[in-house]
């Protein structure tokens, strides 16, 4: 904020312009407050949770940021705070429409993103995707079904639940609020006599703006697991929105991406190099959040129908402000069709259609172990039973999509993950009394009425459902592909077996020291299986870290290379890690033997630069591992010219140049 800024009453008496009240709910976002109306700058994933605890006032006007993504999240995620304000607030009813602020084209593209995840696809969309005829007709029934209408019974566009004020000349009147831009992501503000100033490029971070409680001992690689990264809703001020993990083999698939889903991964200690992809369900922003996992070291699978799949790219696309292709070349389409089950790696995925107010989709999740099949369901964000029978009454649902509707709350599961949300697009508790499934947990949902309490159970964050345990050869499995990946043709068949004759499974707690500084190697090199790691240095007084290590990497290698016996670094365990521990004179003779010692060092020395420049700093390990493997260094004289053949790019680490 500035100091009040001084004003002339009439007789000439200088006097201080007052203030507005500046709060700042969560990093990534201010609030300018005038008597209890709230104007908000910036809106990073679970701002409406974050001003729901702050009790900042009535929202009524929101400016888009000029940066659409700061620390790895989206700043302009606008969907929960006009669903507060259409179906809580009832700001309609109210005869009011919500203030939007921002450029003309992020405005344009953010009614195009709305229009997605509010009203769902257009017939024409639909009928582009090659959507079946009688599914279009069931979606675009629904979609109307619980669509906002005039009086005249239309459908409202998105449009017209703004009042929206595009900036000119960086200035826009919106209201009694008049908004100045005065630089990048700098803003000045006056309501009725009263003035702030916002200024939004001083956070160092985002964060989620709830507790994200973090396990401690490793929990171990499973046949099929289900791990809870959140099971509530996007209104809930506390908890994370609903998203699951499904450990299959060893390896990680996400069921939705939740928000800060990153940040909720780490807490259950998993590693982005863990996750193969992410089924789909729909697009709504307390299920897809995709942005994150597009800073993954590789290419993710999505796996979900075409149109789910296409809307999903178009709402990345209208959030960053790309083209759809730059989207799709950070994911892998992998497309599920309903009746036709899919065989994923070895895990039977089986597709079912929902009813909810867009494209939806659930699954079954099978695994077939010594002769039995092991099932998770997740049924997806679904309507009552009662309301879908209703529906199909009407003619507006078909007769199949409620049979199978009704089929999933009779079968026996494993594990029955259900829609508990009892709101007005979500299930009710009630529909599952007569599964016969192991386990019901739901989601959505706070806490359950007490009459289920007995009965039922809650999917919070943090809890794991272990269906079939792993064994010692999922560990073996997984640290020969994670050398694979950084030695490629170079590890043969034999080396891998002289390597794995003596290898140990080691388990650390978060905040356990694996590697000291300074201490003698005592023989030992690590992979990383599972959880995330800090490198640290030491000088005597405080410690610096100089990288991270996650699963798949490689911890206390460079000792064996560079052939000291001297720890030069700490590593740190920052979440449960499990390591597979491999002995250093067997490791030395393949680095030998294979010629590989100068081209790791000098990867090495690459690292060190590339995580110095800003380019590259908040990349994650693996990401920068695998450009200083592909990378070369040039050194240039003072006045030395250089051609640098397409297709490549440079960054300069050192010095200056003139292109």
């Amino acid at each position: 904020m500035c100091p009040p800024k001084p004003s002339t009453v009439p007789d000439g008496v200088p006097r201080a312009t007052p203030e507005l009240t500046c709060i700042q709910p969560m990093d990534g976002c201010r609030v300018l407050v005038s008597d209890g109306r709230a104007a908000l700058f910036g809106a990073p994933p679970e701002v409406l949770k974050a001003l729901m605890k702050a009790d900042a006032g009535t929202l009524e006007l929101i400016v888009l940021p000029d940066v659409r993504e700061r620390h790895g999240v989206l700043l302009n995620n606008v969907e929960f705070l006009l669903y507060s304000f259409l179906f809580v607030e009832h700001g309609l009813e109210q005869g009011r429409r919500l203030k939007l602020v921002g450029d003309e084209r992020h405005i344009a593209q953010l009614m195009e993103l709305l229009r997605l995840t509010l009203l769902g696809p257009t017939a024409a969309e639909l009928e582009g995707w090659g959507t079946d005829p009688a599914l279009a007709r069931e979606w675009l029934n629904a979609a109307e079904f619980f669509a906002i209408k005039d009086a005249d019974g239309a459908t409202r566009s998105v449009e017209s639940f703004f009042e929206i004020t595009p900036f000119v000349d960086d200035c826009a009147q919106a209201g009694d609020w008049r908004i100045r831009r005065t630089g990048v992501d700098r803003f000045a503000a006056e309501n009725n006599g009263a003035r702030g100033e916002v200024d939004l490029n001083d956070c160092a971070r985002i964060v989620p703006p709830y507790a994200v409680v973090a396990d401690y001992v490793p929990s171990g690689l499973a046949k099929l697991a289900v791990e809870v990264l959140g099971g509530a809703s996007g209104f809930s001020p506390e908890q994370p929105s609903t998203g699951l993990a499904l450990c299959t083999n060893g390896h990680y698939l996400l069921i939705d991406a939740i928000p800060y889903v990153d940040h909720h991964l780490q807490a259950r200690g998993i590693s982005m190099n863990e996750v193969m992809g992410i089924y789909l369900t729909h697009l709504h922003d307390d299920h897809c959040n995709l942005f994150p996992l597009m800073r993954a070291a590789r290419r993710l699978d999505l796996i979900t129908t075409r149109e789910i799949y296409a809307m999903a790219l178009r709402k990345l696309a209208m959030g960053l402000g790309w083209c759809d292709a730059a989207i799709a070349e950070h994911f892998r389409f992998v497309e599920i069709k309903i009746g036709e089950p899919f065989n994923y790696y070895g895990l039977e995925i089986d597709a079912h259609h929902t009813v909810h107010s867009i494209p939806t989709v659930g699954a079954t999740f099978r695994v077939r172990h010594h002769g039995h099949a092991h099932e998770v369901c997740v049924v997806g964000d679904i309507q009552t039973l009662k309301e879908i029978s209703e529906m199909r009454e009407q003619g507006l649902v078909r007769e199949q999509t409620e049979q199978t509707l009704l089929g999933l709350y009779s079968r026996r599961f494993d594990l029955l993950v259900a829609d508990g949300g009892m709101g007005p697009i979500h299930g009710d508790p009630a529909d599952a009394l007569a599964s016969d499934s192991e386990r019901v947990v739901f989601v959505h949902v706070d806490s359950l009425p007490q009459r289920f309490n007995a009965t039922f159970s809650l999917a919070s964050s943090g809890k794991r459902y272990n269906l079939v345990e792993g064994d010692g050869d999922i560990y073996t499995v997984r640290a020969i592909e994670g050398l694979l990946d950084i030695f490629g043709d170079a590890l043969s068949t034999r080396w891998i077996t002289t390597l794995f004759a003596d290898k140990v499974l080691k388990r650390y707690n978060a905040g356990d020291v694996i590697i000291k500084q300074n201490s003698a190697t005592w023989g030992d090199v690590f992979l990383v299986l599972n959880g995330h790691c800090e490198v640290v240095r030491h000088d005597g007084e405080d410690f610096a870290t100089i990288g991270t290590l996650e699963a798949g990497d490689l911890m206390g290698e460079m000792a064996v290379v560079t052939g000291t016996s001297q720890r030069n670094a700490s590593v740190i365990a920052r979440t449960p890690v499990l390591a597979c521990q491999f002995p250093e004179a067997a490791f030395d003779r393949f680095i030998a033997a294979r010629g590989l010692s100068s081209e790791m060092v000098a990867a090495w020395l690459r690292r060190g630069a590339m995580t110095r420049l800003p380019q590259f700093a908040g990349l994650g390990s693996t990401v920068v591992d695998n450009l200083c493997r592909a990378a070369s260094e040039v050194r240039l004289a003072p006045g030395e010219r250089v051609t640098l053949d397409p297709p490549c790019w440079s960054v300069v680490c050192s010095g200056a140049v003139i292109a």
